[in-house]
C-alpha cells in the first residue's frame, strides 16, 4: 500500500522505495484506455461526416499527435520520482502549480463520469440478464465504491489493477472486436467530400482522446528506478496508447453503420445483439473496464488536489473524487454524445499550453540538468509564481477566447476557419516556444 500522507506527493519518492517493473509502464498506459469511450469516439467520426479511408486516417494522425506528448512526460518520473504535477513545479513555480492542478483535479472528476456511464449501463443490462435488475443510479453506485477502494489505496493497487485486469480485458474484448466487426461491421464510403474543417474538428477530438493522459502519465512511472532507461519509458508508453486506442477507434468507425447513435447506450445494445450467446460476457468487460480506468483516475485526483495547495487526507480525495464523478454521471447520462465531445475539446485548451511549457522545460531547456539521477532528487523548485506559470494563465485564456468550438462557445478564429479546431495546436506550440526562448 502506498503512503497516503500529503508527503508522498509533494517529495520524490525515496530511491529505496523505486523498485517498480519496466512493464507496467505498457499496462498503465494501455489498460485505462480499455473501454467502450474508444468506441464511441470512432463512431463519431462517421456522425461527423467522415468515410473509413478519412477516418482511419484522421485516427493515425490523431492517435500519434496525441500520444507522444503523453509518453514524452512519462520519462521525467522515474528521474524525479515526482507526480505529473509535482515535477511541473520546476516550470511553474510552488504558487504556479496550483491552477493547473486544480484544474487536473476537475478533470479528474469530468473523467469519472465519463467513463462510468457507458460502464453503469453495462452493469444494469448484464444484472437484467442475470435475473437481478438493478437502477441505473444503484449499479453505478456499486461501480463509484469499487473505483474509490481501490484508488484509496493507491499507486501499487492501482497499478496492479492495470496490469493484471487489463491483461484479462484485452483477451475479452479481443474477442468481442473481431466478432463484432465480422458480424457487424462494414465499410462506409461518404456521400459528399469531407472537407478541411471536419477533418481537423476530427483530429481534434482524436487528439484529445490521448493527451488528455498528460497530466497522469508521470504519477505512474515515477517508481521506477532513477537510472531507467528514457527511450524505453517513451516507447512502452506509446506502444500503451497507441495499442488501446487505434483498433478499438477503427472497430466503432467499422461498426457505425450497425450503431443507431453514437452514444453509450447504442453502443452497447450493438455489441449485446451482435455477440449473441456472448453478450453478457460483452456487458460484463464494458463495467470491469471503468475500474481499471476510474481507480487510475481517482488515484491521480488526490495527487491533483493536493498540489492545488489543499492538504486534505488522500483518502478523503478520493472519496470526494468519486462522489461528484458519481453524481456528474447521473446528470449527464442523458446527454452523454454532446458532453463528451465538448468535454474532450474543452479540456484540451488548458492541457496543451501546461503540457507545451512543460516538456519544453524538461527537454529544450536542460531542466533534466537539475536532477541528480544518482539519488533521483531534484533541486529546490521556484517559490511562488514564475514566468511560465503567466505564459500558461495567457495562452490557456487566449486559446479559448479565440479558437475554441464547441456547443457552448465557438471563438472567432474557428468561425473564420469553418469551425475548424486548431486550438490545442497553437496553444501547445506557443506556450513551449514562448517559454523555451525565454529561458535561453
Amino acid at each position: 500500500m502506498e503512503d497516503l500522507s500529503a508527503a508522498s506527493v509533494c517529495e520524490p519518492v525515496p530511491a529505496a522505495r523505486k523498485t517498480m517493473k519496466m512493464d507496467r509502464v505498457f499496462w498503465s498506459h494501455f489498460a485505462p484506455n480499455l473501454g467502450p469511450g474508444g468506441w464511441v469516439t470512432g463512431a463519431l467520426l462517421v456522425s461527423l461526416g467522415l468515410d473509413f479511408r478519412t477516418g482511419v486516417l484522421a485516427i493515425l494522425i490523431g492517435n500519434l499527435v496525441g500520444a507522444l506528448p503523453v509518453a514524452l512526460a512519462a520519462a521525467i518520473g522515474p528521474f524525479t520520482g515526482l507526480t505529473q504535477m509535482e515535477a511541473s513545479r520546476m516550470a511553474l513555480g510552488t504558487l504556479g502549480v496550483r491552477p493547473p492542478a486544480f484544474l487536473n483535479w476537475i478533470y479528474c472528476v469530468g473523467w469519472d463520469a465519463v467513463n462510468n456511464v457507458p460502464a453503469a449501463a453495462a452493469l444494469v443490462a448484464f444484472l437484467a440478464l442475470m435475473g437481478a435488475p438493478l437502477p441505473f443510479w444503484a449499479a453505478l453506485g456499486v461501480l463509484v465504491s469499487i473505483q474509490m477502494v481501490a484508488s484509496i489505496y493507491g499507486h501499487h493497487v492501482v497499478q496492479a489493477l492495470q496490469k493484471y485486469l487489463g491483461a484479462l480485458l484485452l483477451v475479452v474484448f479481443a474477442l468481442i472486436g473481431v466478432t463484432f466487426a465480422l458480424r457487424g461491421g462494414s465499410v462506409i464510403h461518404a456521400a459528399h467530400p469531407v472537407g478541411v474543417s471536419t477533418f481537423l474538428l476530427a483530429v481534434g477530438i482524436l487528439v484529445s482522446f490521448n493527451l488528455s493522459w498528460a497530466t497522469y502519465s508521470s504519477d505512474y512511472t515515477r517508481y521506477l528506478p532513477a537510472r531507467s532507461d528514457p527511450k524505453a519509458v517513451v516507447f512502452l508508453a506509446l506502444a500503451g496508447l497507441l495499442l488501446s486506442a487505434v483498433p478499438f477507434q477503427i472497430l466503432g468507425l467499422l461498426t457505425a453503420s450497425s450503431i443507431a447513435e453514437p452514444s453509450p447506450m447504442a453502443v452497447i445494445a450493438s455489441l449485446q445483439h451482435a455477440m449473441g450467446a456472448l453478450g453478457p460476457l460483452a456487458l460484463a468487460a464494458i463495467a470491469l473496464s471503468s475500474i481499471t480506468g476510474n481507480s487510475f483516475n481517482d488515484n491521480t485526483a488526490s495527487y491533483s488536489l493536493i498540489s492545488a495547495g489543499i492538504h486534505v487526507p488522500r483518502v478523503a480525495a478520493a472519496i470526494l473524487t468519486a462522489t461528484l464523478g458519481y453524481v456528474l454521471a447521473v446528470v449527464g447520462a442523458g446527454r452523454y454524445a454532446a458532453l463528451y465531445t465538448d468535454y474532450l475539446l474543452v479540456t484540451m485548451y488548458w492541457i496543451a499550453p501546461w503540457c507545451g511549457i512543460v516538456l519544453a522545460d524538461w527537454y529544450l531547456t536542460g531542466g533534466h540538468s537539475a536532477v541528480r539521477a544518482d539519488e533521483g532528487h531534484v533541486l529546490r523548485p521556484p517559490v511562488g509564481w514564475t514566468r511560465g506559470a503567466t505564459i500558461f494563465v495567457v495562452t490557456s485564456v487566449l486559446t479559448v477566447v479565440l479558437f475554441s468550438t464547441s456547443s457552448l462557445y465557438t471563438g472567432p478564429v474557428a468561425r473564420w476557419l469553418g469551425g475548424a479546431d486548431v486550438g490545442y495546436y497553437v496553444g501547445f506550440v506557443v506556450a513551449a516556444l514562448w517559454y523555451a526562448a525565454g529561458r535561453r
